[in-house]
């Protein structure tokens, strides 16, 4: 039996005086999509730059399709793909040359015109890398790392800067490596990202393991409750809401002028909300019912301050 993708145990990185990653373990199975999530400063580049064989490693195991990417890099590496945030192209080489120089280091590469033409990139392809925007320039890096036929592909922010065209051509991309049984291990700070094209996330911070699971399965601590946000000013007592509704439901103001009420949410709840804000001499604005969300999760779990 093949054996994971990505399987690491205990894996320990330190920067002198700093642990970026600290015990960390994941696994990534065959074929699947895992995605690596954590705050700035959390250990997700440190952890797949060690995955990549870009990194030693203080402690602890890493296989990467069975290999250990610290000793077995040759081997390694002509088996997978890498999509790195920063891009990596020369700045004054044309879009279609810089894949063709990458598709000629691989054994069995896709046709770099055929890749140009899917990504959208047959109008740039003539283009100096420096001239590309921010968007063509993540679409050009994802080809570089597609055109070797990997069997794991190891993308960070794959859709940073491209507008929602582009994002959702990435996102179906995804799905078809998936389909196609390469696993992708991504990073992102896109939630709905995650929530999209994960099949296992891995929340991390301070270099440990904080929460993983499916997205359903890390959204659903409790499968009857629900959340009804709404809008309003700012700075309204959550607790004479509470004591408007009914029992066991829960107020929270997350985000100034965003209130959250979480629990069983029926026509009562949404009336009872309206009322109290009609009584408090304020409007209810942008009332939206549903379930807890994947980013609702990852702040509760990594806090809401931001980080450097």
């Amino acid at each position: 039996m093949n054996a994971p993708a990505v399987e690491v145990s205990g894996l320990v990185k330190t920067y002198r005086a700093t642990t970026a990653v600290d015990g960390l373990d994941l696994r990534l199975d065959r074929g699947a999509v895992l995605a690596l999530l954590g705050p700035n400063g959390a250990g997700k580049t440190t952890t797949v730059e060690v995955c990549e064989g870009f990194l030693g490693r203080d402690s602890g195991e890493v296989r990467v399709l069975g290999l250990d990417p610290a000793t077995d890099g040759e081997r390694l590496r002509p088996r997978i793909g890498v999509m790195p945030q920063g891009g990596g192209a020369y700045p004054g080489i044309r879009a279609a040359e810089m894949l063709s120089l990458v598709a000629a280091c691989a054994a069995d590469p896709l046709d770099p015109v055929w890749l140009i033409d899917v990504l959208g990139l047959g109008g740039c392809a003539r283009t100096p890398y420096k001239r590309l925007s921010g968007g063509q320039q993540q679409r050009l890096s994802l080809a570089c790392a597609l055109v070797g036929r990997p069997e794991l592909v190891f993308l960070d922010e794959p859709t940073a800067g491209m507008d929602p065209q582009a994002r959702r051509l990435v996102w179906e991309l995804v799905h078809a490596l998936r389909a196609d049984g390469v696993s992708v291990l991504l990073t992102t700070h896109l939630m709905e990202e995650a929530e999209a094209l994960a099949d296992h996330v891995v929340i991390i911070d301070h270099g440990r393991v904080v929460a993983e699971g499916s997205p359903s399965d890390l959204t659903a601590d409790n499968p009857h409750e629900q959340q009804l946000r709404f809008r309003a000013k700012s700075g309204l007592d959550p607790a004479l809401l509470v004591a408007a509704l009914p029992e066991g439901c829960r107020v929270s103001e997350p985000t100034p002028g965003w209130y959250l009420v979480a629990g069983t949410v029926n026509p009562q709840v949404v009336s009872t909300v309206t009322a109290w804000c009609a009584q408090q001499g304020v409007l209810a604005e942008e009332l939206q019912v549903g379930r807890r969300s994947l980013e609702d999760v990852f702040l509760e779990l990594t806090g809401r301050e931001l980080r450097s």
